[in-house]
């Protein structure tokens, strides 16, 4: 049998591409600079899907341009608040992604007035697919912000775009998050560290499955559309078993104080400290699929577990890097 070689990958990689159903359709990505939405732009451009990347600082995703072909990606800058903004950026989109998220400023405008902008004017211009990024969680009885706006959202999405599929995944991880690394850069530090909210359950989700998720999702809007699906990881690990198992990819011992949550309270309280009292809060109450709850498995994505890449990412936080010999220290 003859061997494949780098000419034959990348022609049958244009092949895939030209069949896909994405192919040469125009994807808007909202607040597409971020973390996720990089994912999700790859993904895109992998199917040959023609994208426009839109953000309040859309230089923020110009690494994606060397990915693309020529013509293939647009950056735009949008406000989100501002209907001629992103009435302009929606005009003529075959598909809209909406992914703006924060935990700082007007929450309900941003993540839930704003949603419902995104859809209605998604839908007057023509577009046959939308997917709205939501998080699990999302409540509108919930004690915070975050996760009112969230519950907020999903149903101004659903009442201006019908169709529309709703993603609600769990903290989603990956070699450039702001979650495992906030927690592998303080083991690397600190002999001795709290644990806030120790036995939460959380259900961490790969960046990369999420973004197939919504790929999946604009691909087929006919079976996906008017559903909800919520995304979580293959493993519930507590906040304790996540720092053990950074520290032992580290090839660090360390020593971890579970703390009360009556004092983790006050931490998160107080300013200039690594979560606010709504991210302290969600933490506290844990992020798992709901029983019963449609996912992964009804998108046909079998999702990977934390441990297929915890190893290799903690090397950079090792003593010695990837010379580093196991040791106590």
């Amino acid at each position: 049998m003859a061997r494949c070689n780098s000419n034959d990958t990348l022609l049958r990689a244009f092949s895939m591409a030209k069949s896909d159903p994405l192919n040469g359709k125009l994807v808007v990505l909202m607040g597409g600079t971020g973390f996720l939405g990089n994912y999700v732009a790859q993904a895109l451009l992998e199917r040959g899907a023609r994208l426009r990347v839109a953000g309040r600082h859309p230089e923020k995703a110009m690494n994606l341009k060397p990915l693309a072909n020529l013509g293939q990606i647009q950056f735009v800058r949008c406000d989100v608040l501002k209907e001629a903004s992103v009435a302009a950026v929606v005009e003529g989109a075959d598909a809209v992604v909406n992914l703006v998220g924060s935990f700082d400023g007007n929450l309900m405008e941003l993540m839930g007035e704003a949603s419902g902008r995104i859809a209605r004017l998604a839908k007057e211009t023509g577009a046959q697919a939308f997917v709205q990024i939501s998080a699990i969680g999302a409540d509108g009885g919930s004690e915070t912000e975050y996760a009112q706006a969230k519950a907020l959202g999903e149903q101004l999405v659903k009442d201006h775009f019908p169709k529309a599929t709703i993603l609600r995944p769990s903290i989603v991880f990956g070699k450039d998050d702001n979650f495992i690394n906030m927690f592998a850069g303080l083991i690397q530090a600190l002999p001795i560290l709290p644990v806030f909210a120790p036995e939460s359950k959380l259900q961490l989700v790969y960046v990369d499955d999420v973004a197939e998720a919504a790929v999946v999702a604009l691909s087929d809007p006919a079976k996906h559309g008017g559903k909800t699906y919520e995304l979580g990881g293959p493993e519930q690990l507590t906040m304790m078993e996540i720092n053990e198992r950074i520290a032992a990819a580290q090839q660090r011992s360390r020593t971890f104080l579970p703390m009360p949550d009556a004092i983790s309270g006050i931490f998160a309280a107080l300013p200039l400290t690594p979560m606010d009292s709504d991210q302290w809060t969600l933490l506290k109450k844990g992020s798992v699929v709901s029983k019963g709850a449609a996912g992964f498995s009804k998108l046909g994505i079998e999702p990977k577990p934390l441990s297929l890449y915890l190893d290799r990412w903690m090397t950079p936080y090792r003593k010695h890097g990837r010379f580093t010999i196991p040791s106590k220290g």
